[in-house]
């Protein structure tokens, strides 16, 4: 426990350890891109005064999500960001995203070190990341993302997880998967709060088709065109009735403006490393609430560290709506992690402690790095 605030701040960064990790997940996991069957991810560890603080990369090691790659970012925090930053301190870490502003593009890399700053000084404050966010509360709703599997296999797995007291499902659709498979789930579990995700595998031209997903009571449909094209996906709402979700399009607080104000998403999923971090996380949550749209925390299968970060998150007040953060163990033989996340009744517990409230297994942790990489000032 630190002595008082006033010994820890501002924060210097004393060192750095980057670890690229490799977990394999319980069984392949489908969507309209592709398929994973481990999730490699970048693993930052920063130091000051005897304090760590942690978090994950979220790029894939292809840009087939967005053009961010794990190859990339690992150059750019052990190249550029990290040397930026060591032997400094900061009083905050709004202190520490300036530095980081300059630098275009490669937001998950920059959320990467901005999102170990806030676990390392919510720490250094003694408190929960949760309370220095500004959220609140013990527990959060969540629901689970299906990928995309026969239909038979998903009605079965609905069932499942649905039978496990989870909040929402989320099924993984593309063109010529679609229509059929939300016939099947809706026959069979009519009171089921249902979504779909496209992963922007359709056009425009597919609006008729798209159109023939009012008839199934969804939540919404999440980023069902171009990654980047807000203008087409506020055409698209404009000819249906279910919300439209955007996801890779929202990388800034100000993509999230432009979506608003044309009315081309009427729900908002929020990655805090898809928008840089928690402060740019933050700042869009707070845009959605004055425009009276909800938010959700959405995820990119993430490890207990990421995944501690998107529990706290998804305790700020506007995220109204199920997100991601569903029990580790359904991506997970092991995680990297001494805690548990596990969902309980579609509920999962905050983190409790400083920080993020998760230690890291340190034993399975060096079984699981393929490279390790130490920084000094």
């Amino acid at each position: 426990m630190p002595d008082s605030t006033s010994t820890r701040l501002p924060l210097r960064i004393d060192g750095a350890e980057l670890r690229l990790v490799r977990l394999p997940l319980v069984s392949p996991f489908t969507i309209a891109t592709g398929t994973m069957t481990e999730k490699i991810f970048p693993l930052l560890i920063l130091r000051s005064g005897g304090l760590e603080g942690y978090a994950e990369g979220v790029m894939d090691t292809l840009p087939d999500y967005l053009e961010e790659t794990v190859a990339g970012a690992m150059d750019l925090l052990a190249t550029v960001l990290l040397p930026q930053v060591l032997g400094k301190a900061f009083p905050h870490p709004l202190s520490l995203a300036r530095v980081l502003a300059p630098w275009r593009g490669n937001f998950m890399a920059r959320a990467t070190l901005e999102m170990a700053f806030w676990d390392l000084w919510a720490k250094a404050l003694d408190m929960p990341l949760q309370t220095v966010l500004g959220g609140e509360g013990e527990a959060v709703d969540v629901g689970v993302s299906l990928g995309i599997a026969p239909i038979a296999a998903t009605l079965d797995s609905v069932a499942s997880h649905v039978l496990q007291g989870y909040r929402r499902i989320k099924l993984k659709v593309k063109r010529g998967h679609d229509i059929a498979l939300l016939e099947a789930v809706r026959q069979e579990f009519p009171d089921a709060h249902l979504t779909v995700d496209a992963n922007c595998s359709y056009t425009l031209a597919d609006t008729d088709l798209i159109r023939r997903m009012d008839e199934f009571d969804l939540d919404y449909i999440e980023q069902p065109l171009a990654w980047d094209d807000i203008h087409d996906h506020a055409t698209l709402q404009s000819r249906v009735r279910t919300p439209i979700c955007l996801d890779e399009c929202i990388r800034t607080v100000e993509h999230a403006r432009k979506a608003l104000q044309a009315d081309a998403a009427r729900v908002i999923n929020i990655k805090v490393g898809r928008a840089g971090g928690h402060a740019a996380a933050r700042a869009i949550h707070d845009l959605c609430e004055a425009f009276c749209v909800p938010v959700w925390c959405g995820g990119m299968l993430e490890a207990g560290i990421g995944r501690a970060h998107n529990i706290h998150l998804s305790t700020l007040p506007n995220f109204t709506k199920p997100g991601d953060t569903s029990s580790a163990s359904r991506y997970f033989t092991r995680d990297i992690i001494e805690q548990k996340l596990e969902a309980r009744d579609g509920r999962m517990p905050v983190p409790e402690g400083p920080g993020i409230g998760v230690t890291l297994d340190q034993h399975y942790l060096s079984t699981a790095t393929l490279s390790r990489q130490e920084f000094r000032p």
